[in-house]
């Protein structure tokens, strides 16, 4: 009867043991950060989803988020025919720094996860919500070309006048 409730009691352990296993993956990005970019560039990048950080995992759905305060996007992975690879384009909206993140979408055994990889600072620029190029500024600089050229429009006009004929 020992040896019974032993040998149970052993299978129980393999079969928990056995039924947690695989549930889990790395990811990674190359590269893991664009050099520079301002806002309205793209980061093209490449996902890496690995079981057991050692097999290429294919049939994922592995996303790229980005955030900045409250302002978020997510990018979807795309399978480059690469076992395991996922390639995204991203595109930074405004300038600021912006977090990344990365979810490896194995939802196999439940257990999928989103792993961090820091900020990234984006230069504001014409194609960014105010960017480099705010309108009142701009606005104020046509304003006073147009001033300025109706100032020297009048000065001339005043000086080239009819003169009055001198009598005799």
């Amino acid at each position: 009867m020992l040896r019974l409730t032993l040998a149970v009691a052993v299978a129980a352990l393999a079969t928990a043991a056995t039924a947690s296993a695989g549930g889990w993956a790395t990811v990674g990005l190359s590269p893991t950060a664009p050099d520079s970019i301002s806002s309205g560039g793209t980061w093209n990048t490449t996902i890496t989803v690995l079981q057991h950080g050692r097999t290429p995992l294919e049939g994922v759905t592995p996303t790229l988020t980005i955030q900045n305060g409250g302002e978020k996007r997510t990018f979807t992975g795309k399978p480059t025919g690469e076992p395991g690879k996922y390639a995204v384009a991203v595109t930074f909206p405004s300038g600021g720094a912006w977090a990344i993140s990365v979810y490896d979408g194995f939802t196999q055994y439940g257990n999928a996860q989103s792993t961090t990889f820091g900020t990234v600072d984006v230069t504001g620029g014409p194609a960014a919500t105010g960017g480099d190029y705010p309108l009142g500024w701009t606005l104020a600089g046509i304003g006073a070309a147009l001033a300025a050229a109706l100032a020297l429009f009048f000065l001339r006009r005043s000086r080239t006048g009819a003169q009055p004929v001198p009598t005799t």
